[in-house]
């Protein structure tokens, strides 16, 4: 029943995501579908493998940040993360993101849902 909405917690800083909250340390709280948990796995495994590319990348000193197109769509995936999360979070998650300030009128209505 992929419909069917369950809570999930959310280690932003390891992109894990767990069933259970005493699986391990979470920093965000969220009611979601299946399809919306694996939409977020996506997104977090895309950034897993652009961290390593700009890893290498950041040995040639030549390339600066905002000239690579591989660093403005980690930083738009990013703000797809935590719309999302905002957006399936309990009261406390959005609370917390919007405290961060991280999301801005145009990033909370992106409603990036291809969940």
């Amino acid at each position: 029943m992929d419909g069917q909405k369950q809570s999930y917690y959310i280690n932003i800083q390891s992109n894990e995501i767990f069933r259970g909250p005493y699986e391990g340390e979470w920093d965000f709280k969220i009611e979601a579908t299946e399809s919306q948990v694996n939409f977020l796995e996506r997104l977090f495994n895309r950034n897993d493998e652009t961290d390593w590319e700009s890893y290498f990348r950041s040995h040639i000193p030549y390339l600066g940040y905002h000239h690579q197109p591989q660093n403005r769509e980690y930083d738009q995936r990013i703000l797809w993360i935590y719309t999302t999360l905002y957006d399936l979070g309990d009261e406390k998650t959005r609370a917390h993101i919007r405290k961060m300030g991280i999301l801005n009128e145009d990033s909370a209505n992106m409603q990036y849902k291809s969940y």
